[in-house]
């Protein structure tokens, strides 16, 4: 009998990542609902504003407890904070369950026999819907923070939406920007992302277009001297 690497997840954790990532990627749709009726009504638009946050605060503990299950089923115990640092900043701000879009993806493939596309394709199709949720979750986020505030340039959702694509895309027209301190922080994150999303996509269409440009070469047939 072999020891499992070091590296290898137990079989326990990998069963219950196969099992719920989805479901908790569907909770995750359901809290962002939740939040965007929240942000977008006004407190007296009764029912609907008592429902968000009944969504809202009903989806977070079954984050939680997946969060405490994963921690115990890994066995690193205090370590599993550090070596897992995205679920557990995921798991203080739910609006950045879209981060991780990738780990569905792997969960739901290994369900299958094979890939139903194309490696670059895979990573820039989920990289883009990332990009929308990631994108929808900060133009809430910043018109929540921003609105009231005396000197605010995003005055509105729609303000909040264009200042979110100008930022994920690093064009940065500098028309809208967020002035609060946490208006800031979350303008930081996205920042961060947005670089990384980018990155992933022009990476991975570059490397499609040179797979693509070598197949060509390797299947020409030779020049006759």
């Amino acid at each position: 009998m072999t020891d499992r690497p070091a590296s290898e997840p137990p079989a326990r954790l990998t069963r219950w990542e196969q099992r719920t990532e989805v479901p908790l990627f569907i909770a995750g749709l359901v809290f962002l609902a939740g939040y965007a009726v929240w942000v977008l009504t006004p407190p007296e638009a009764q029912p609907w504003n008592g429902i968000a946050l009944i969504l809202v605060w009903s989806t977070w503990p079954l984050f939680l407890a997946d969060y405490v299950t994963r921690l115990r089923l890994s066995g690193l115990g205090a370590r599993f904070v550090r070596a897992h640092w995205l679920e557990t900043l995921v798991l203080l701000l739910p609006l950045l369950r879209p981060l991780r879009m990738v780990q569905v993806y792997l969960a739901v493939q290994r369900r299958r026999d094979r890939p139903r596309m194309g490696l670059y394709a895979r990573v820039m199709a989920f990289a883009g819907l990332t990009a929308v949720l990631l994108g929808f979750a900060a133009s809430l986020a910043v018109y929540h923070l921003e609105r009231t505030a005396s000197d605010a340039s995003i005055r509105t959702f729609g303000d909040a939406v264009w200042w979110a694509c100008a930022t994920l895309t690093t064009v940065g027209y500098g028309d809208v920007a967020p002035v609060t301190f946490w208006g800031r922080t979350v303008a930081a994150g996205l920042m961060a992302g947005g670089l990384a999303l980018l990155g992933a996509v022009t990476g991975s269409f570059s490397s499609w277009l040179l797979q693509v440009f070598t197949r060509e070469d390797e299947q020409r047939p030779p020049e006759r001297g």
